[in-house]
Parts: structure tokens; C-alpha cells; sequence
């Protein structure tokens, strides 16, 4: 059987080379997925051509996305590259670009100042250490240490239920979208989408450059994003469930019912979605996932995910290859049990009631009711027919 989930891989150390990537994209890679938060362009180019070549040779087409770093927030240097806090210091958190150290450091983002009150608190690390926000003079904040550990030097910053004024896309974004258009890359991840404006922002770019048939794909990494999802599914060609980050921004066990609101809401706009982070994170150092991890895939897809990602599986894992093989093996397993009659009387109720909804339902209804239906032909310039 042929699977109809596509899998998203992320290239890096662990997958740059002719021979691993053909492993890959035999084991069934459909996207490859290029973070530009990492290398330059001369190691991104390569790997575009190496991508097209090896696809052309092999005749099996792969996607090729780009992911923008986004509107990131981190802290500054620190004098040794890090400082050890415990529980109950005060640290003070400057607008002014210092070099960091017990008693105060600098933080990546001066229009945070003007949007943060105190009562709120900052994650940093991915949520390895929390300070909670006891005064703000305007340039600087006065934190108190809510756990011990270590901060770093630019390690990412998160400020859950603030909206940061802060600019979508900056200069290094700019230059990135740029630089993906004049390759002629199919999709641009976009991260920490807050709102439709984002995506119009970036879409505003592509259009500037002549690369309307690029698709955006709104990573939904924070709790802004999501309060806006329909209004981001009405301009995004495709939704990113990214886990990692909004697992950040929201308490863990909000973290699945996220997953599955987001994925049914772009099942409705019929738009595709791609659930990624932590899939197969053993296999980062295991030939094999745990059950838990299968499961994950597993009801990622059974949830409606179009595509499942791996990130460092793919990325900076010692088994890329056997990372893509299990995720087509659980895809293909759990695609033999999806009662896909059901899923299409929920669509039917659930569409938004478009023409285009209407031919969809009826070409599924069609190749449901006649027997021995072999394929659905779409001809299509653009590819929005097939959509």
C-alpha cells in the first residue's frame, strides 16, 4: 500500500551526504527540511543541489522547506559562558548589552521592556530555568530565581501570555526568505507565528520576488499563535503543530489536546499540517523508538496529521536512515486501520461549505462508492486543484 502520510526530515550533520540522503529519500523521505537558525548559505546551497540531484537520479520528487529562524529571543554572553543561580537569587535582567554575570545579564530583545509587567516570568532554555519578574524600571528587570541551574550564553528565551511588540521578520529572515525564493524552494516553515500579519508579511516578500507558488507553513509554537489559528489557516497554505517550543509556552499537559485542536482545525480548512518535535527522540542514539514514541506517531496520524517530522532523528541522530524506515513502517501499520468512510462523514459536517470542499466530498464519495477505484487524477498547473 502506498502511504499517504508524508514524512519531513530535517538534514543536517548526520544526513550531509549523497549516501545517507538516498537512503533516506528509498526509505521514504517526501520533505527535506533545511533550519536556517544553523550554517550559511553555502552549506544550505549544497544541500539543495545535492537534494535535487540525488532526487532526479532516484525519479521520486522531494520537497524541499526551508525553516526561518523567526522572531527568537536569547539571553547575551555571559563572562565564562555561563553562571550557576540557585533557588531565591536576584539576578537583574539590563537592556544595555553587557557581558553577563551572577548579578545581571542582557537579553536579546529591548521592546520586551516595554510589554512586561510584574507577576510575569520568563523561561529560558527551554524552560531549564524560570524567573519570575518582581519590578521593571523600563531598562531593566528584577528577577528572582525560581529554580537552581545554569544559564548560558544564547540560549533561547521564552515569555509565556507576553505579547512583545517585537518585529516578525527580521533582517536575517528577510535575507533567508531572499535567498530560499531564489532557489526555488517549495515550502518556508515560518516560526513563532503570532497572527495572520505574519504570514502576510512573509507572503508580501515572496510575492516582491515573483515566488507566489512558494507555500507557508505557520508553525504554531506559542499561545498567541494558537488564540489566532483560524485567522492564520485563512491566509497559511499549512500548519506546523511544533511541540517543542509551545510545550514551553504552555504546561505540558496542554501540550497533546493543542495538538489535537490545532490538527482538527486544519482537517477543517482543509489545509495540511505537519506534527513535529520529540517523535522518535530515542532514536537520536537508539536503533529503535520506545512503545510511547510509536504511539505518538501513531496518533499523530489517527489525530489527522498530513505529515509527521523528524527533527534531530534526521538531523544529528546516529540512525537517520532507521528513523525515516519507522516512521513509514508505523505510518503504513496505522493507515491500514484509519476508517477513512468515518473521516470523510466528519468532513462533510465540518467543511467549510467552499465549492472547492464540495468537489473534494464528492471526488471522495465517488471513489468510495465504485468498486475497484485504482487512483484519483487531478490535472492541475498549480497544484491547488489537487489541494
Amino acid at each position: 500500500m502506498k502511504r499517504k502520510t508524508k514524512i519531513v526530515c530535517t538534514i543536517g550533520p548526520a544526513s550531509d551526504n549523497e549516501e545517507i540522503l538516498e537512503k533516506m529519500i528509498l526509505a521514504g523521505m517526501n520533505v527535506a527540511r533545511l533550519n536556517f537558525s544553523h550554517a550559511d548559505y553555502e552549506e544550505h546551497l549544497a544541500r539543495i543541489q545535492m537534494i535535487r540531484k540525488i532526487s532526479a537520479r532516484l525519479n521520486r520528487f522531494v520537497g524541499i522547506m526551508v525553516d526561518t529562524k523567526g522572531p527568537e529571543i536569547r539571553t547575551g554572553i555571559f563572562s565564562d559562558g555561563k553562571v550557576s543561580f540557585s533557588k531565591g537569587d536576584i539576578v537583574e535582567i539590563v537592556k544595555e548589552e553587557v557581558v553577563g554575570n551572577h548579578e545581571r545579564f542582557h537579553i536579546s530583545c529591548p521592546e520586551m521592556f516595554a510589554d512586561i509587567r510584574t507577576g510575569d516570568y520568563l523561561l529560558i532554555d527551554d524552560g531549564k530555568m524560570r524567573l519570575d519578574v518582581l519590578d521593571n524600571s523600563g531598562d531593566s528587570l528584577k528577577c528572582l530565581v525560581k529554580n537552581s541551574g545554569v544559564i548560558k550564553s544564547k540560549k533561547g528565551v521564552n515569555i509565556p501570555n507576553v505579547h512583545v511588540n517585537m518585529p516578525f521578520i527580521s533582517l536575517k529572515d528577510d535575507a533567508d526568505l531572499r535567498f530560499a525564493a531564489a532557489h526555488d524552494v517549495d515550502l518556508i516553515a515560518a516560526s513563532f507565528v503570532r497572527n495572520a500579519d505574519d504570514v502576510m508579511g512573509i507572503r508580501n516578500i515572496l510575492n516582491e520576488v515573483g515566488k507566489e507558488n512558494i507555500e507557508i507553513i505557520a508553525k504554531i509554537e506559542n499561545q498567541e499563535g494558537y488564540d489566532n489559528l483560524e485567522s492564520i489557516l485563512q491566509v497559511a497554505d499549512g500548519i506546523m503543530v511544533a511541540r517543542g517550543d509551545l510545550g514551553v509556552e504552555v504546561s505540558t499537559e496542554m501540550v497533546p489536546i493543542y495538538q489535537k485542536k490545532i490538527i482538527q482545525k486544519a482537517n477543517e480548512f482543509g489545509k495540511p499540517v505537519i506534527t513535529a518535535t520529540h517523535m522518535l527522540e530515542t532514536m537520536m542514539t537508539s536503533p529503535r523508538p520506545t512503545r510511547a514514541e510509536a504511539s505518538d506517531v501513531a496518533n499523530a496520524i489517527l489525530d489527522g496529521s498530513d505529515a509527521i517530522m523528524l527533527s534531530g532523528e534526521s538531523a544529528a541522530g546516529e540512525y537517520p536512515v532507521e528513523s525515516v524506515q519507522t516512521m513509514d513502517r508505523i505510518a503504513q501499520a496505522i493507515e491500514e486501520i484509519i476508517p477513512y468512510e468515518e473521516k470523510l462523514q466528519r468532513s462533510i459536517k465540518t467543511s467549510q461549505k467552499t465549492v472547492n470542499d464540495a468537489i473534494g466530498i464528492a471526488v471522495a464519495q465517488t471513489a468510495l462508492t465504485i468498486p475497484d477505484v485504482k487512483a484519483v487524477v487531478a490535472f492541475t498547473e498549480t497544484g491547488g486543484s489537487a489541494k
